[in-house]
């Protein structure tokens, strides 16, 4: 079987003799030689040929098959003529094909995702499909998470500009981005943190002062998901307790979730420590804030008058109200860490907005 640079003939199947029959009678390309040169295209496409290569050895072909001498203007113009239509069909067919393998590609990815981070498939299955797309699951990996004003996508402006940034600047084969739930994610080996840092800078650029949280890594099949949670739970516990800066680590807020695991606990501490506040004159609220930002300030007074756009004198005096109400002294180191920490209860139970 000859070949033109690497193409089987079986895809030139019978585009000489319609080129030849063409030059003689001036004829049109029929509709069952349209589809026949369609169907050649999208097996071409399937087999893994370039189109390069075949719109070459299409017109190598023609040059080959081209009516010998001088002719008619009509002859020639209809053999261009079928010579366009032929080759114009079989980009059709093999486009076509090439859309139809990119959607199941994008829908495997798609659901291979899906089971990586909830954990719902076969793990031995799960960590075949994940060589295919560039992960070793024996490793230990870290998920980072952006999430910004508005939902992100698949294939979208700040999607494709993070993506194009990280891939350019690593191993792609060892990097996944991808979206979910409108958030953008990028999963990469736990001993990279370099990659993570750069996503999380470029996510942030990118989101127009959007938030990204990093999870620990985590070891084998299961530690994306678990890595995955844990940077969810930073977003949240960050929408929560209104923390500030546009990287946060998961690593760095263990002792939220420490903090939380016993609610009724947390409530009573709440409702022992700070529970008197409600019988100042406008509710709790307004002390609550000083004491938050008064720790939040590393309890120096004039830093936290400032953020509060208070004088010293009267943040002194609030304080000073919070010590009568409770009978803890925010100034005072022993009873600070009992303050401190029913303030954190507070804001995670969203007191006193929300009942205890």
């Amino acid at each position: 079987m000859r070949e033109h640079q690497g193409i089987p003939e079986e895809y030139l199947d019978g585009f000489r003799h319609t080129l030849t029959e063409v030059a003689a009678s001036g004829r049109r390309l029929t509709r069952e030689e349209l589809k026949t040169r369609r169907t050649l295209g999208e097996q071409a496409a399937e087999a893994g040929h370039g189109l390069r290569a075949l719109i070459v050895a299409h017109l190598a072909a023609t040059r080959a098959a081209w009516p010998a001498g001088p002719g008619s203007a009509e002859s020639t113009l209809a053999a261009l003529a079928a010579v366009e239509q032929a080759v114009d069909a079989f980009a059709e067919g093999y486009e076509r094909a090439q859309r139809l393998t990119v959607r199941r590609e994008e829908a495997a990815r798609r659901e291979f995702i899906d089971d990586l981070l909830y954990g719902r498939s076969d793990l031995g299955r799960l960590v075949e499909r994940a060589e295919r797309f560039g992960l070793r699951l024996s490793r230990a990996h870290a998920v980072a998470v952006a999430e910004g004003s508005t939902a992100y996508v698949e294939g979208g402006p700040v999607a494709r500009q993070v993506e194009a940034s990280v891939l350019s600047r690593f191993d792609s084969h060892n990097i996944l981005l991808t979206t979910k739930n409108g958030r953008l994610l990028c999963i990469a080996p736990g001993d990279e943190d370099e990659v993570l840092t750069h996503f999380a800078q470029q996510a942030y650029a990118a989101t127009d002062g959007g938030r990204v949280a990093v999870g620990r890594p985590q070891h084998g099949p299961g530690g994306v998901v678990q890595s995955y949670e844990e940077a969810l739970a930073a977003l949240e516990m960050a929408v929560r307790l209104d923390l500030a800066g546009p990287v946060l680590r998961a690593a760095d807020l263990l002792v939220y979730p420490v903090l939380a695991r016993d609610r009724q606990a947390m409530a009573d501490l709440v409702s022992h420590t700070l529970g008197p506040l409600t019988g100042a004159r406008g509710g709790a609220g307004p002390l609550l804030e000083t004491l938050t930002v008064y720790f939040d300030a590393g309890c120096v007074a004039a830093e936290a008058a400032r953020r509060l756009s208070l004088s010293v004198r009267a943040l002194t005096y609030r304080l000073e109200r919070i010590h009568h109400l409770t009978g803890a002294d925010p100034a005072d180191p022993a009873h600070r860490y009992m303050l401190q920490t029913a303030v954190i209860g507070a804001r995670l139970l969203d007191w006193p907005d929300r009942p205890l």
